[in-house]
């Protein structure tokens, strides 16, 4: 069985997420206690308490849904001990979640994975001040349709998630007219996403100057694991590939579908979603539904691998 490793983006967090974890194993209550310690307050309180108007800020979302990932991961070593999973041929996140598969892959530590999360939080919601815009998810319309619709109104695909799910971004004025014309060109439904601005454009160049900036003072690893990259949908095996994956993910679209498409091409035929919510499960099963799929994100679920 060729296995890979999947973790969620921005929009899978709730308020009581990881506290199971937390009180369950002490491999992961060590996780939200370093997460706690590196970010100097108390993002584990904010992911069990909120107020969720808090946790739902990219600031703050960002760094807890990675937590949690994590400390998920945690858990399962803890519960499996010597006995553990298989190791992933593949790891790969969604968006932030990328960040996750990097601390998987050992390219980096979790303290600067938690750090990094925080910073690209900050920064692209900073972006969004700077050039207000929205995401929406458009359903029914192929990609080459939506992409007329995009070169026409100045927007752009933010995401391809699965046949049929694409996500768009861009200044409000402009996703206004391209929601009218995809609606016209026989899209059946448009869903506005709760983000603070237009992830994955151009409007994202300020982030992109200062994640940059963050970026060439730390030290990656190559993967031990090959990570998929966002934009490219291929194995990212060098520092450097990463470090650049990281910049541009921000100013260019999430190719999840056919990131999906690559690992299933290369034999693997189970994937684990690890982290808080269902959606990549959900997604996944839409690209193929020939696929095995687990979701692993609370006590309960860690404890059915022991």
């Amino acid at each position: 069985m060729k296995m890979a490793y999947v973790f969620p983006g921005q929009g899978s967090h709730w308020v009581g997420m990881g506290r199971d974890l937390h009180d369950n194993f002490a491999a992961a209550r060590a996780i939200f206690e370093q997460a706690d310690e590196t970010l100097g307050f108390p993002l584990s309180r904010l992911c069990f308490d909120g107020p969720e108007d808090e946790l739902r800020q990219a600031v703050n979302a960002q760094p807890a849904i990675v937590t949690v990932s994590f400390a998920c991961l945690k858990a399962i070593d803890e519960v499996r001990g010597s006995n553990r999973l298989p190791s992933p041929a593949f790891v790969a996140g969604h968006s932030l979640g990328e960040y996750t598969a990097l601390a998987k892959a050992a390219v980096i530590d979790f303290a600067t994975v938690v750090y990094l999360a925080r910073e690209r939080g900050r920064l692209m919601y900073e972006a969004g001040l700077k050039a207000p815009g929205g995401m929406v998810a458009v359903i029914g319309l192929d990609e080459a349709s939506l992409a007329q619709v995009c070169r026409e109104t100045g927007t752009w695909i933010a995401n391809i998630n699965y046949p049929g799910q694409l996500v768009i971004s861009g200044a409000e004025q402009d996703l206004a007219k391209a929601v009218g014309l995809a609606k016209a060109r026989g899209a059946h439904r448009t869903i506005p996403l709760a983000v603070s601005g237009a992830f994955h454009t151009p409007l994202m160049q300020p982030a992109v100057d200062g994640m940059s900036e963050i970026i060439a003072t730390l030290h990656f690893n190559n993967p031990a694991i090959p990570v998929i990259g966002n934009t490219t949908a291929q194995p990212l095996t060098t520092a450097e590939a990463i470090k650049e994956e990281l910049i541009r993910q921000l100013y260019n679209c999430v190719q999840w579908q056919h990131s999906i498409e690559y690992m299933i091409n290369d034999g693997v035929t189970t994937f684990i979603e690890v982290g808080p919510g269902k959606v990549l499960t959900g997604l996944i099963k839409r690209i193929d539904k020939g696929v095995k799929t687990m979701n692993i994100g609370d006590a309960q679920a860690v404890r059915s691998l022991g």
